[in-house]
Order: C-alpha cells, then structure tokens, then sequence
C-alpha cells in the first residue's frame, strides 16, 4: 500500500469516556514517581513477546526470520522521543483501536477469547496491556505506536497516534520488522529521560529481571575534526550500528538467593503486580526431589477488591523452563491463600498444560503443597519473630487477611492445627485482635477444661452478648469472635492442642469444676419453681422456640438464645440467608434468668403472653437479629408501657 493510500485510510476515534479521567488520575495520583512509565512499557513489551512464544507453540511461522526475542530502547534528542521496541506477538489493526483506546482494556482477554478448543483452557491472561500504557503520558505529550501483528503482511502494519486528549487516530502503514514500536514525544520537562545513563539506571532498578535481553545502541566519543594547523577540541557522542544488553536478561527467581538485594524483590513484586506498595514478607526456594521447581511467592500488604468475590483470582504465574504459561494457576495455592502473588517456575510440566491437567497432575498437587507449607512456614516465623517489624508486619497481614485465612480450618484438614496457631482474636477482657489460642490456654483457669469463644455480627455485639454474663461474673476469659466466616469455620473445629473448644452460645452452658455444688442445686431449685411458667412460656412461643429452660449463665439480662448442639446459629442462618441460599427450619432453645424481675413478673401476669413475646424478641435482638414482626413489637411494648 502506497503511502498516500495508507494515509486516506486514517480514521479519527473517540477514547472511551472515562480515559481523561484515567489520564488525570495517572499523572497526579497513580505515578506520582514519573520513572515508572519505563517500567510500565518495558513489562508490557515483554508481555508481548511472552504471547508470540506461546502462540508460536502452534504456528512456529510467527517468529519469521527473527527468532530472537528482545527489548530495545532508543533515545533521540533532536526528535526528543523515546522508543520502546519489541520483536513479539504485535496488535492488528482492530485491536489498536481496542486495546489502546478503552480504559484498563486488556488486549490478553481479547486474545484469550479467539482460542478455541483445548487451547481455551491452555492459556490463561498472559499479560496486561492496560493502564500501564497510559502512563506514557506521564512524560509524553504525544504517543505513537506501529505495530505488525505476527504472521501478517508488512502492507498490514498500522499506526496508533494521540496526544492523550479525548481522541487518537488510526492508520495502516507498512512495517517490515514483526511487533510494536512505543514511541514517547517528550514534553521539555521531561527531556531527562533522553540521558543514555539515566535511562540505563531506571532499566537497571526496575526491569532487570526481565529475562528477555533488554538493549541500547552503543555510544562512542568522537572528537570534532579540527582545521587545518589548529589543535582538535570537543567532540560528541555518537550511536553505532551496535546494539548492546544492559539489564542482567536472567528471571529473577532462577537467580541465587544471595545475589538478589531486598530493594529487587521489591521492585520484582511491583513490576508483577502493579501494586505500588511494597509486599510484608516473601519466600523464594529451589525444591528439589520427585518434583523440581523454583518458588517466589509473596504476601502483599493490602488485600484486593475482591478478595471476598467469585471473581477473585490467584495471583500465581506459572512458567515451564522460564517459558510463561498462565496467569492466575489457581491449581497451585490453596484458595485460602488465594491472595498471594508470586511465581512458580517448573522443570517437569509440558509447555502445552492445560488447566484440566494441572487439576489430575501429581506434580502440581506436590507444588500446591509445597507452596502452601512455605506460605504457612513464612506467616509462622513473622508471628513467632521478636524483631519489631516483623511483629508490625504480622499485625498487618492479618488486619488484611486474617479473616481469609480462616477459610482454610474448612478447607485444608492437614495444615488446620497450624492454620489454628496464627488466628488472632479480641476477648472478653482485651479488645485488640491479639490473642492467639495458644495465648488464651496459657491464662486457662484451674479447672477449666475448654476453651471458650462466642461468635456475632460484630465485635461489639459479641462483647456485650448475653451468654458472656456468668463468664464475666466469673472472671473467665471468652474468645470474641465477629468475622462473617467464623461461625462457618467453627464448625470445622472440635479442639486446639487437645483441648475442647466450645460455643458458649451452643448447648447448655457446662462450666464442669469452676462450677460450684451449690449454683447447680440453686439451679435445680429455680427449675422446679418456674416450672409453670417454663410450661406456660413453652405453650404462648411454640411456633418460636424449640425449648425453653431455666440458665444460670444470665446476671442481668432476663433470657437468651442458645442454638441446639448440631444445629445453624441465627448468625449462620442470616448470613446464608442473605447469600440467597436455602437454610432448614431450625428453631432456638430460650433460656430465662430466674433471677430478673422481668421474669418474675410473669408469675400470675395477666399480659403474660406480651411478655413472653416481648422477651423473646429482645433475646432475638441482643445477638443480633431482628423480630420477626417488628410492627408487632412496638405494639406489645407500647401496649405494656400504657399498662
């Protein structure tokens, strides 16, 4: 196609609304380290050619006559431009105009939606060519990209160009080499990343990791030619034909553990995950035996969006022989660990696995393990370590992940001990989430043979539970319980380190020895006193209750609920309930305090059956929950009040 041709074939196109947007909050908020934008592109460069090795399984024709893969960067400072290169997979025409055009569009999903077959689920997201592209703005008052798609014709090259405002234009060109040329116009504030030394140590800080050679022109001094009789002076620098690598082009996580500073796993972990803070802890290992394969996993400090989402994905990349194969290999980490990120290299699985292979291979379930129990390692030494900052960072990482990691007592029967020794809880007598269980036994009364907890909606509604009354009355610590899933994690628990572990708010309340002979004859006594009216209470709250009884466990309230052993607590209910799941009928056990006047006052009452309504909803509201008839409430209480 002649140029003139190529150039009626340009097409002006709108940016998807919300790009200026983007474009503010990238250049003010997201970057605010300007540097970045080299990294951002040099990582989607190679993700580019991380696709072509992939593709090029099937269609070897890709690669052309450039088997080589690389990064080039070149500087010019008359043009005041900057040039990211890359020889990988490149965009066609239609996906310019996608994948740069709409914010966060990932031209991987796209790509991913073309497979069919097998290959569907071979590949999973390889790469993101997203947001980070934007990020050339930062520096670039205008950007251009040309790009060939591989196994296309050099006529079918095209031509990408915007100035970040609220359009771009499109146009075909030819373009002999295959892949995508990045090219940043420079705005003179920024004309400091044309310096062949500077750009060199940002490659060196931030991408050296990257295992596909990353190179610049060679430079070479060349003195002025002098007049004639008059002594050369000055000189300039000037590019060779020569290209030379100037990052270390090794993977990180193949190199020695003693050679990689703290400050380049750090910056590893950003370039993976895009995440601008820095992770709490990582753990990189060569496992060796029936299974080889090398792990860099880490624990990022903030937890996603949507941890607690069906969207939410592993963060582990899994490569065969440093060659990429997926993205979020959720077969190697257990879910309740689906917040690590990290990568998982392995010497033993075929370049072709499929997810349904990684579900039946014997080598990634002995990956998954491993992983897992380095993961566990890690989360043990940070809580058990005396160093400040190791404790700071635990404090950390549960604040943002502890509640996920419970998921694991139902999840994960052979680590649920160790899962159990790195929960942390408030208490009855300590409000901060500190206390471990085995805490909690070491300050055990003589004579208590379990160990105590209530669950509820939330802390301060497990605080002030009715069942906690006698606990407190006592001096006996109570474990608070109040994260959503605990009451489900629960279930899964029966003792820790060979002591019971018991819910104070299931069954009748045992206190075994620290229960004296005298409160349960005065129990037996209250018993055969109220009778009629446990009777009377029985009959008016049938369609409510399965059983009402006596309790010693109340001080000051008048009646609790207490869940039937083997049965759904109300929290447990309300919370399935609202995830639109069916729950069996259950009914609650009511326990009165023969002690209150409340209660005492329904002896011979004449409203007896307002009152015993009234009772139960407030024991439906102190754990929690809602009467079942609010309207109908308020008229009882009214109606009692009047009286």
């Amino acid at each position: 196609m002649s140029e003139q041709s190529a150039q009626q074939a340009t097409q002006k196109h709108s940016f998807q609304a919300e790009v200026a947007q983007l474009l503010h909050l990238v250049t003010h908020s997201l970057y605010s380290n300007p540097e970045i934008f080299l990294r951002e592109l040099i990582s989607n460069a190679s993700d580019a050619c991380d696709k072509l090795r992939f593709e090029g399984i099937n269609h070897p024709d890709f690669y052309e006559n450039d088997p080589n893969l690389h990064v080039r960067v070149s500087l010019d400072k008359e043009q005041k431009t900057i040039t990211i290169s890359d020889n990988g997979i490149g965009l066609t025409a239609q996906e310019a105009i996608d994948n740069l055009g709409t914010i966060a569009k990932s031209g991987t999903k796209d790509f991913m939606s073309k497979l069919t077959g097998d290959q569907k689920s071979d590949a999973q997201l390889i790469g993101q060519f997203g947001v980070g592209f934007y990020s050339g703005f930062i520096v670039a008052e205008k950007i251009t990209v040309e790009s060939r798609h591989a196994g296309l014709d050099a006529a079918e090259g095209v031509r990408w160009i915007s100035g970040g405002t609220g359009d771009f234009e499109v146009e075909q060109i030819n373009k002999a080499s295959r892949g995508t040329d990045i090219i940043l116009h420079l705005r003179d504030d920024a004309l400091e990343y044309l310096e062949p030394w500077k750009v060199k140590q940002i490659i060196n800080k931030y991408s050296d990791h990257i295992s596909l050679p990353i190179e610049m022109q060679k430079e070479v001094w060349q003195e002025d030619e002098a007049a004639e009789g008059e002594q050369a002076q000055g000189g300039k620098m000037v590019k060779t034909d020569e290209w030379e690598v100037i990052n270390s082009a090794s993977a990180l996580w193949t190199r020695n553990k003693s050679e990689i500073t703290e400050e380049q796993y750090v910056e590893f972990y950003k370039n993976l995950t895009h995440d601008f803070e820095a992770p709490l802890a990582w753990a990189h290992n060569h496992v060796e035996g029936n299974t080889e394969y090398t792990q860099l996993l880490y624990i990022p400090s903030k937890a996603s969006g949507d941890i607690f989402t069906r969207e939410a994905k592993a963060g582990i990349k899994l490569y065969v022989k440093r060659v990429f194969i997926m993205d979020d290999a959720d077969n190697l980490i257990p879910n309740y660990l689906r917040f690590i990120q990290g990568v998982v290299d392995s010497a033993d699985l075929p370049l072709n696995v499929s997810r349904e292979l990684l579900q039946e291979s014997r080598d990634v379930k002995t990956i998954r393990e491993g992983n897992t129990r380095r993961i566990l390692n890690l989360l043990d030494g940070l809580a058990k370590s005396e160093d400040e900052k190791d404790q700071e960072n635990f404090k950390k990482f549960y604040a943002e992940f502890g509640s996920v990691i419970k998921e694991g007592l139902g999840e994960d029967f052979s680590n649920r001990e160790r899962i159990l020794k790195l929960l942390r809880f408030a208490t009855s007598t300590n409000d901060e989430i500190v206390t471990s269980l085995a805490d909690y036994k070491a300050r055990m009364k003589d004579g208590q043979k379990a160990i105590y907890y209530v669950t509820a909606d939330s802390l301060n509604a497990a605080k002030n539970s009715p069942q906690l009354e006698l606990f407190k009355k006592k001096g006996i610590e109570v474990i608070l319980m109040a994260d959503r899933v605990d009451e489900w994690a629960m279930n899964f628990v029966q003792e820790f380190d060979g002591t019971p572990m018991q819910n104070v708010s299931k069954g009748a309340v045992d206190l075994g020895d620290l229960q004296d002979a005298e409160e349960k004859k005065a129990l037996e006594a209250a018993a055969e006193q109220f009778k009629p009216v446990v009777e009377q209470l029985s009959d008016a709250l049938k369609s409510k209750t399965k059983e009402v009884r006596v309790t010693t466990r109340l001080v000051d309230s008048p009646a609790c609920l207490v869940t039937p052993e083997g049965e759904l607590s109300p929290q447990l209910v309300r919370m399935l309930k609202q995830a639109g799941q069916a729950v069996p009928d259950s009914k609650p056990i009511l326990e009165i305090n023969p002690d209150h006047p409340l209660v005492k006052k329904l002896q011979g009452s004449q409203q007896f059956d307002d009152l015993a309504n009234v009772i139960f909803d407030q024991a439906v509201i102190a754990e929690g929950g809602l009467p079942e008839d609010p309207a109908e409430y308020v008229k009882r209480i009214n109606s009692l009040l009047l009286k």
